[in-house]
């Protein structure tokens, strides 16, 4: 089918905020900056847009190394002097080490040369690893609140059968093209932010905030891209995909992958960024500007990779950045020596 725009709370929607929610979540960030852990600035422009990539529309495995062949943006990462990383390994051995963490110094490094917040999360899927990097301070979800939007419709139907035609469509535009009337229509469907509210407790999550309004005073774009997460909390929102869920048919876990592994070209940034075409990358962006000048920009990007002997989830929240373009290649720089450590 043809591909939707990116729009509204997906693309390049906002004209103006959630006074309440955008106060929110700036003063989180102020928080964070008074406890010493918002990253440092530096001057300079913006990099090149990423460049569309092909898509091929074949089943990933639910869990593990897949042939699918991707064309990933590949992006290095912007220099920037040495500085010490925050690591936080959920189960650490004692044969661990610095050079294993995927987001120790090099990670820690390029991030401290960029502007804005950035936070993120990696896990190993075979070991169930976990490194964190910043302060898990929520920030706003954009559009990778549909893949929680999706899960939630997934677990609501219950039993092996695939989605009714109609929502199955939608699911496919919410998740392919990021569409936002499809997200909204299946946001109601499901019956709004308690019962997501309920499927995020069962899953793990603890640190998400579902928003509480569609149309948000003040927010001119559907307010589910309000909702506020960490880089956790989308770890586990993804390992419900990559490992047997009780929540989750099989069936069902497949069709989250494939969806996320056919998204259009143009959205094929973020977690792929370094990742060579012989990899498989299933993949959810956002992106939302949270001022009315369009300087402010929430990006993010969560999904899985797997190929090349790696096999792992990683997910990364940025806000502060003075372009939509300078946050999304943040994050593919970030990809990249990700992909280099786990290697």
């Amino acid at each position: 089918m043809a591909r939707a725009r990116r729009s509204a709370t997906g693309g390049r929607q906002v004209k103006a905020t959630a006074a309440r929610r955008v106060k929110t979540l700036r003063m989180l960030r102020a928080g964070g900056a008074a406890a010493g852990v918002l990253l440092a600035a530096v001057q300079g422009c913006d990099a090149h847009a990423p460049m569309p990539h092909s898509s091929s529309r074949t089943g990933p495995a639910a869990a593990g190394p897949s042939a699918t062949e991707r064309d990933p943006a590949v992006r290095t990462p912007d220099g920037g002097p040495l500085a010490a990383g925050t690591m936080q390994p959920a189960s650490p051995s004692p044969s661990s080490s610095r050079a294993e963490d995927p987001l120790g110094t090099a990670a820690a490094s390029y991030v401290s040369s960029r502007s804005g917040t950035v936070v993120a999360a990696v896990s190993d899927v075979s070991t169930g690893r976990t490194w964190t990097l910043g302060l898990p301070h929520p920030q706003a979800e954009a559009s990778i609140v549909k893949l929680d939007i999706l899960e939630t419709l997934y677990a609501r139907q219950g039993g092996p059968a695939g989605l009714p035609a109609g929502d199955q469509a939608l699911a496919q535009q919410m998740m392919e093209d990021s569409d936002n009337s499809a997200a909204t229509s299946l946001w109601n469907d499901v019956g709004g932010p308690a019962t997501i509210q309920s499927f995020n407790a069962a899953a793990g999550l603890t640190d998400t905030s579902p928003s509480s309004c569609v149309t948000c005073p003040g927010f001119a774009w559907p307010g589910w891209g309000l909702s506020t997460t960490t880089p956790a909390d989308q770890i586990a929102l993804l390992r419900q995909l990559v490992k047997p869920s009780t929540l989750l048919t099989d069936e069902q876990r497949r069709a989250a992958l494939q969806l996320m592994e056919n998204v259009a070209p143009s959205q094929r940034w973020g977690v792929t960024g370094g990742v060579p075409a012989r990899a498989t990358v299933a993949v959810k962006d956002g992106w939302l500007p949270l001022d009315s000048a369009g300087t402010d920009w929430q990006i993010n990007s969560i999904g899985w990779v797997s190929g090349s002997g790696r096999d792992y989830l990683m997910a990364v929240l940025t806000t502060g950045n003075p372009t939509e373009q300078y946050g999304i290649d943040t994050i593919n720089g970030l990809s990249a020596i990700v992909w280099g450590q786990m290697g």
